[in-house]
């Protein structure tokens, strides 16, 4: 829902204020069309169908994993692709990942998105639309801003969209925002941003040169600065920022790359996630796509990791035969 077209349209109609948030309310508890606002008057929800569109992307395929997760591609209003992630759990959890951008312009060379053209950001209300798909589905309880994208690119966007999220059931401890290291967002985020979202940091390699060939951004803000900033939001924030490594084999998944990282982490400022390598096929130059690491390989780096006392776990990867776990989502229909 365009939530801005909402609020002019019902400005200019004359309507109290308390009608918006009424409307809002009615979308974030899930319910598919104003025909459900049974407190708002029929002649403003006919008002409404005709000149607020009830999303602002649309659907064009969906698929589902072995496992229950959920890819949905939508397009924008503009012909963009957006793709979004509903993971179901065994405990109960509802966890999405949505994206901030339509494609990515930073092209790490293991992540699919990366291989794609760029867009543009999304809006708050594109963002939110994600969200408010899958809430139509189902009640959803976690948000993971890892989809498509830096978010600290489109910050603005990604924090209007956040500070929504609690209206859908999703509160701020359980979103989480992950960044490559983008240094303008990253200290708006610390400087601007109380409300208690978790930030995970997209690391992958701990010498400069190897993260620099796999993330050019590297290049343009280095990992020190990055992880002063970092160790700067764990100060002023009391809370530990989460590393994700994806383990790639053969490149950056030995012993020796295990003592690096744990050489520049403080394990009471840091939580280690490794990641299964997702295979995408080719990289963002058309070469052949990296191998994954072996469980042997992530159990013996994890081991490193264990003995620095630096807290580490392997996730759970969800959606890989549909092309939805981390690193995969490309929208090439």
């Amino acid at each position: 829902m365009d939530i801005a077209l909402l609020e002019s349209t019902m400005s200019n109609r004359g309507e109290p204020a308390y009608r918006t948030r009424q409307v809002w309310e009615w979308a974030a508890k899930g319910v598919d069309g104003y025909d459900a606002m049974t407190n708002v008057p029929a002649v403003l929800r006919e008002a409404l169908t005709d000149s607020v569109p009830f999303s602002t992307l649309t659907v064009t395929g969906e698929q589902q994993a072995r496992d229950g997760t959920l890819k949905t591609l939508f397009r924008t209003h503009d012909g963009h692709p957006v793709e979004a992630v509903l993971m179901r759990y065994r405990d109960g959890r509802r966890s999405i990942c949505v994206s901030s951008q339509s494609g990515c312009p930073l092209t790490c060379t293991f992540c699919a998105t990366g291989a794609m053209q760029f867009g543009r950001n999304l809006t708050p209300s594109e963002i939110l639309d994600q969200a408010l798909h899958f809430r139509r589905l189902e009640a959803i309880d976690h948000c993971v801003f890892m989809g498509m994208g830096e978010p600290f690119i489109n910050f603005d966007n990604v924090i209007a969209a956040a500070r929504r999220l609690p209206d859908l059931g999703i509160t701020p401890r359980r979103t989480t925002i992950s960044t490559v290291g983008w240094m303008p967002g990253l200290t708006r985020f610390i400087d601007e941003v109380d409300e208690p979202i978790r930030l995970a940091l997209s690391l992958h390699a701990a010498s400069p040169g190897l993260r620099s060939s796999l993330m050019p951004v590297n290049d343009r803000y280095p990992l020190p600065d990055v992880l002063d900033e970092c160790r700067r939001y764990v100060e002023l924030r009391g809370r530990k920022v989460y590393i994700e490594y994806v383990m790639l084999e053969g490149v950056n998944d030995t012993p020796r790359h295990a003592a690096e990282l744990a050489a520049i982490l403080d394990p009471n400022m840091f939580k280690v996630n490794l990641i299964p390598y997702n295979p995408t096929g080719t990289d963002n130059k058309g070469h052949p796509a990296y191998g994954g690491s072996s469980r042997d390989a992530i159990a013996a780096f994890k081991h490193v990791l264990d003995r620095a006392r630096i807290p580490a776990t392997v996730r759970l990867t969800r959606g890989r035969d549909i092309a939805a776990a981390c690193g995969q989502l490309a929208a090439t229909r």
